[in-house]
């Protein structure tokens, strides 16, 4: 997989992080894209070349089309292709739905539905014309079950609407050789939550544990290998079994 090239939204910190590192230690080139940590996009940019791959930090609001599609054509133009994209961005922030702003409301889709929908447009055509590509989005665990949920509304129907764009860009990309797959997390220690809230989920998980930042990453790694060329428009649950 040496001639392999992987764009990841919100690689800077995190999952995305993770994924990133994975795929430098199989000599991917990975382009990491961020809108806030400069900081954490550097820092994860010097560890991929620490590894011997190439590494390119964008900085980009995947929100605005036109520069969804540029950042997709930056990374072609560097260099020559794109093999993977993977969309790791989902901000939120929890209020309660009847006190919700429109702005807020707004905010949710724009970061977590509507960047996919832009990137794998973009990024379809190349994919197409090689005859190859994968692309793997992040939902979240039980968006599938379509249940209440008061304080993340905006966030958990965006992400239940991955669910439904990953299907269809499968269904309409999969006779060009292309994969399109979800990953749905449940609670994975990534750093991005107090340990300590993290410990008191633990008992609501049938698994009883809480998931690592490798668990994601694999699920990641089997999706881009060629052992998963015919899974396609699926939904993996990396929950240890919460939200089934």
């Amino acid at each position: 997989m040496t001639d392999r090239v992987a764009l990841i939204t919100g690689g800077a910190r995190g999952i995305g992080r993770a994924i990133a590192l994975d795929l430098a230690a199989q000599r991917w080139a990975v382009a990491v894209c961020y809108r806030t940590s400069e900081r954490e996009a550097a820092d994860t940019a010097k560890a991929i070349t620490d590894r011997g791959s190439r590494a390119l930090a964008v900085r980009c609001d995947v929100s605005d089309p036109a520069a969804a599609g540029a950042l997709v054509h930056q990374v072609e133009q560097t260099w020559g292709r794109l093999d993977a994209l993977i969309n790791c961005a989902g901000p939120y922030h929890r209020v309660n739905l009847l006190e919700e702003t429109p702005e807020g409301w707004a905010e949710m889709f724009a970061h977590n539905l509507h960047p996919i929908f832009y990137l794998s447009q973009a990024a379809a055509a190349g994919m197409k014309a090689r005859k190859y590509g994968r692309i793997i989005s992040f939902s979240m665990a039980n968006a599938d079950q379509m249940i209440a949920q008061p304080e993340i509304t905006a966030h958990y129907i965006a992400k239940a609407g991955v669910l439904i764009l990953t299907r269809t860009l499968a269904k309409l990309l999969a006779p060009h050789g292309i994969t399109v797959n979800a990953i749905s997390p449940g609670f994975i220690d990534s750093g991005s939550a107090p340990p300590g809230e993290l410990a008191g989920m633990a008992k609501r998980i049938p698994a009883g544990y809480i998931g690592a930042v490798s668990d994601t990453v694999a699920a990641v790694r089997f999706l881009l290998s060629e052992e998963a060329r015919y899974v396609n428009g699926t939904n993996i649950h990396v929950s240890g079994g919460w939200g089934i």
